[in-house]
């Protein structure tokens, strides 16, 4: 208590009177599952109330944020229910000046080059390992920058040093080796470097400032427009890109017969590949989300857990403007917090949508145009979209569609929408009745939220930031919602008290625990109307399952 009143009067929310008392909102009773959203709103007592009054406000907002089904024909009903101007005055000044506090709180995470600021923007700074994995345009290797410029294991005549050591101890190997160095696979771009970094530029969405500070860091910085690159704030979700730059291939372990095509000439005579391209560094995880779900069967609530990280990090994007538009199982890391708590870390951003000039709206006009990735998990309004004059592919909730299918693998499921056998789903064509059920432990609230993302129509589909709070909600939010008569000021007190038990852990236990992280992703992005649609949702999913 003491923590909630000092923490709200830094922040000037407490007024000096006593506050206008609160109109609480009922909680309705349950209803059949089998009811249609007319029923459902012949139940509620304020139906003819409604019918006199238009929807303003709060409730104006849910109608545009809710429209699908009769789950969502409760919670628009619910959200009718406006409270009083001045208690959602006082409801939009909290959430606003939280937010400010924890935006920025929520810092980038500690860059392992920190203490190496001039080094590592060249090839022959890094002492490259074993392999970590290869896909349709890259090859990955661990690396280290070692403590001295004396290359272990190097030649006179050789300008990279390759460490041949056997792999041993799965953890002692990335001790030895805690960054990952990505060659890109340069085979249409010239071998300037002003052209390999307009080519892939998509690559360094997710780089940091200090990235490209390097060699190729003036070309860079000042033919920025040229270049075209999106900057993304930093993330816990999003993988960041800590050194980028371009140089000649050289021949790491395993190329020859890993990847010998993409090659260039010197290296294989019979390679297509350009002679220079780009490098990306970044921090070396343990596994990637397949591999870890792959040895590991995640309870509910650490489940439900890793679903929000995505949600997070999907909703961190739309903000900036940007889709991934490659979200698989693959393309998202995995380390542990000092609890062992897995934290998601989305990566490969080669596919991504990060135009400035038209957002998340791609002018669609010819099927030659690029789509993005993975064409299992691309959502209906993509695969199905058909090419023409004026005509544009909205992807502001693509990536949520891509999370929700992803949630099945995390819960222990195959993804519906690969082959597995004779049973699958296609993107273009699947009627939401055909979804598999999801196992019977887990919540309803997170079945419903997976059900949502999976909406053929984007219009009804959730968006990451409401589908994140329903999560938040339901991880953390059980006291405020076990109230009979939920009131705004309890949601603002709630919320009050949330902030400082988050400062108090991000000040005196260890930062890395991804519970403060997500609850700090939570008040950093704390928005009246998407809190209270997720409030509104999660009790009208309860109260008809129950």
């Amino acid at each position: 208590m003491l923590l909630r009143v000092l923490f709200a009067r830094a922040l000037r929310l407490l007024p000096g009177a006593a506050p206008r008392r609160p109109v609480p909102i009922p909680v309705p009773p349950p209803i059949p599952s089998a009811a249609s959203p007319a029923s459902l709103f012949s139940r509620l007592p304020f139906v003819r109330f409604l019918s006199l009054r238009r929807p303003a406000g709060l409730a104006a907002m849910a109608v545009r944020r809710a429209r699908a089904g009769p789950c969502m024909a409760l919670a628009l009903g619910l959200a009718l229910l406006e409270p009083p101007l001045e208690e959602q005055r006082r409801a939009r000044a909290a959430c606003g000046r939280i937010q400010t506090v924890f935006v920025e709180k929520n810092k980038a995470q500690k860059d392992p080059l920190s203490s190496l600021r001039w080094q590592g923007f060249k090839l022959e700074d890094y002492l490259i390992g074993q392999p970590l994995g290869k896909g349709c345009n890259a090859a990955v290797y661990e690396a280290a920058i070692p403590s001295s410029l004396h290359h272990r294991g190097s030649t006179e005549s050789s300008d990279l040093s390759v460490s041949e050591e056997e792999p041993s101890d799965k953890h002692q190997q990335q001790a030895a080796f805690p960054l990952a160095i990505k060659m890109m696979w340069n085979i249409s771009a010239d071998s300037s470097s002003e052209a390999i970094l307009r080519n892939m530029h998509r690559e360094l969405v997710p780089a940091t400032r200090t990235a490209l500070a390097g060699e190729y860091g003036a070309v860079f910085h000042h033919r920025a427009p040229v270049l075209g690159r999106k900057r993304l704030r930093p993330h816990p979700n999003i993988i960041q890109v800590i050194r980028a730059f371009t140089s000649s291939v050289p021949l790491l372990p395993g190329a020859l017969t890993d990847y010998p095509d993409v090659l260039p000439v010197s290296l294989n005579p019979r390679g297509i590949g350009r002679s220079h391209t780009l490098f990306l560094v970044m921090k070396n995880y343990p596994c990637t989300l397949r591999q870890y779900l792959r040895d590991n069967s995640p309870d509910t609530h650490l489940s439900s857990m890793m679903i929000l990280q995505l949600l997070e990090g999907v909703d961190h994007l739309v903000r900036h403007r940007i889709a991934h538009r490659d979200l698989k199982s693959d393309n998202i890391l995995v380390e542990f917090d000092s609890a062992g708590c897995p934290r998601l870390v989305i990566t490969d951003f080669g596919c991504c949508l990060a135009d400035d000039s038209i957002g998340l709206r791609l002018p669609f006009i010819s099927t030659d145009m690029d789509r993005g990735g993975n064409s299992s998990l691309m959502p209906p309004e993509v695969t199905t979209a058909s090419a023409g004059p004026g005509m544009v592919i909205d992807y502001s909730k693509a990536d949520a569609w891509a999370v929700g299918a992803i949630a099945y693998e995390i819960l222990g499921l195959p993804n519906p929408f690969y082959s597995c056998g004779d049973s699958f789903l296609e993107s273009r064509s699947y009627c939401e009745e055909e979804l598999p059920s999801l196992p019977v432990g887990v919540p309803c609230e997170v079945k419903q939220v997976i059900r949502m993302l999976l909406q053929r129509d984007p219009n009804k589909r959730l968006s990451a930031r409401v589908a994140a709070n329903v999560l938040h909600l339901s991880l953390w939010g059980e006291s405020i919602l076990a109230s009979k008569a939920l009131k705004p000021d309890q949601m603002t007190a709630w919320l009050l008290c949330q902030s400082a038990a988050t400062l108090l852990m991000d000040g005196l236990v260890d930062k890395s625990r991804v519970e403060t992280k997500m609850k700090m992703c939570f008040l950093a992005n704390l928005d009246f109307e998407d809190l209270w649609t997720a409030v509104f949702l999660l009790l009208a999913w309860r109260n008809q399952s129950g």
